[in-house]
């Protein structure tokens, strides 16, 4: 599964490996990969991929890491603009990585992508509708 940032635009990595596990009556959840069983190209995840400034607010006062908004700075719209066109953390952290050459590897922002190779086609077939999402179409309304 591609994971992106913001929009298509913005790649990140690693890539996800889905799995596929059969289940059977003793079967128990577990959130680790239970199989070597991978699953190839099985779609994209977007993380903050909203048309509106108002959404990115809404869920970074929201998310699971609210703790992050340090200051209302980070919660300031044209802030939040530059770094989604930018492709930065909007909460001016560093990448979450364990070793230092990695860590290093991924300091500053996310590289652009202009490509739509791999993009859903829907998308494609829509860009009006979805241009918010496509390479290049980085500003994002208030609300």
């Amino acid at each position: 599964m591609r994971k992106y940032l913001y929009s298509f635009e913005f790649p990140t990595d690693p890539t996800w490996k889905a799995t596929s596990h059969i289940y059977h009556q003793n079967t128990r959840y577990m959130h680790s990969r239970q199989t070597e069983l991978v699953l190839s190209d099985t779609g994209w995840h977007c993380s903050f991929c909203f048309k509106h400034i108002s959404e990115f607010v809404d869920k970074m006062k929201a998310y699971s890491h609210a703790d992050r908004v340090k200051n209302k700075d980070h919660l300031d719209h044209k802030k939040i603009q530059e770094k989604i066109c930018n492709g930065d953390d909007l909460y001016d952290m560093l990448p979450e990585e364990y070793t230092f050459k990695d860590l290093i590897g991924k300091m500053g922002s996310v590289p652009r992508s202009a490509s739509a190779v791999h993009l859903p086609t829907y998308l494609i077939e829509n860009a009006e509708k979805f241009k918010f999402l496509l390479p290049g179409g980085c500003l994002r309304p208030p609300e």
